[in-house]
């Protein structure tokens, strides 16, 4: 337009016909200034087309773009998400929660920085969620979605990459469940004071466990029957004051199993100072802040939650 004072239509026509090599006669002869022009034209434009096939050719010989649209799909998946518990961190820790979590149907999302790590294992596993990032950094959380979640997992084998994790969690999310995993027992103290609820040390819980095996062998195989994966027909809940009817708020305990009953069994309450009491007498009355824990089938649990919904 500015070298031959074409109008739009003519110059954009002389353009298309040029880039396209159609070759079809120009609206108005060149001057040499235009001849000059379209010379720069045609070779730019097809440096850009030969680059841009390259490129699209390298995607696709790379597997960028089933990359691409892996992690598209499951960014959709965590977005759906809510009141799900994030696992940072995917080495033996992480994958045993992951295990324990997927038997008891509760949706998770591991977050975990080794890329060949999460290859080799979500080919194995195609409907594990999973986000490739650094767990102590605010943004890789947000986008596992923290603020939804309802409970962190962290198994880091370094305290100090949990602390942050720790704190990160508990500033993006105030009422999240934190369990961090600890190597050092004087780092239990500052996982607790960054935000912490429950702090676990694998190794000693690994060592008492194996003692225990030792000296009450049948109870320790029932408790790991009752929580790991082979206990899939049997589970324990915990039911707080808030969730019960108001119908049975402030009433005993007898009262309180005796509602809508399923046939589920307390094992034991926690008072509003945070106590255990085992085997309570039905005559304890269920006070606010205290909780009901219950063992039974899944099937009688699920008929419990139900009861207490409606």
């Amino acid at each position: 337009m500015v070298i031959e004072k074409y109008n739009l239509l003519e110059a954009l026509y002389m353009t298309t016909i040029t880039v396209t090599t159609t070759g079809f006669q120009e609206v108005k002869p060149l001057t040499n200034e235009g001849k000059i022009f379209t010379m720069f034209l045609l070779i730019t434009s097809w440096g850009t087309f030969a680059f841009a096939i390259t490129r699209i050719a390298q995607f696709v010989t790379s597997g960028e773009i089933n990359k691409y649209f892996k992690t598209r799909r499951l960014m959709k998946a965590i977005d759906k998400l809510n009141g799900h518990v994030i696992i940072c961190g995917y080495g033996r820790n992480g994958q045993q929660a992951s295990q324990t979590l997927k038997a008891h149907n509760v949706p998770f999302v591991v977050v975990e920085k080794d890329e060949e790590r999460m290859e080799r294992i979500s080919s194995d596993h195609p409907t594990l969620i999973f986000l490739m990032g650094d767990a102590t950094e605010d943004e890789t959380l947000k986008r596992a979605g923290v603020e939804n979640a309802k409970a962190l997992i962290t198994t880091l084998p370094e305290d100090a990459d949990n602390v942050f994790i720790v704190l990160s969690a508990r500033s993006l999310n105030n009422k999240v469940q934190i369990i961090s995993r600890a190597s050092d027992p004087n780092s239990i103290i500052k996982l607790r004071k960054a935000g912490a609820d429950n702090v676990i040390m694998p190794d000693r819980i690994g060592g008492t466990h194996m003692a225990t095996l030792v000296s009450k062998p049948d109870v320790i195989e029932f408790i790991d029957f009752l929580s790991g994966e082979e206990g899939e027909s049997i589970n324990m809940e915990s039911v707080s004051y808030d969730d019960l009817p108001d119908a049975i708020k402030n009433k005993t305990l007898k009262e309180v199993m005796n509602w809508r009953r399923t046939g589920v069994n307390c094992i034991g309450i926690k008072n509003s100072e945070g106590k255990f009491i085992i085997s309570p007498p039905e005559e304890v009355v269920i006070d606010p802040g205290m909780k009901v824990i219950v063992l039974g089938t899944r099937h009688q649990i699920e008929q419990m939650k139900g009861n207490l919904e409606e």
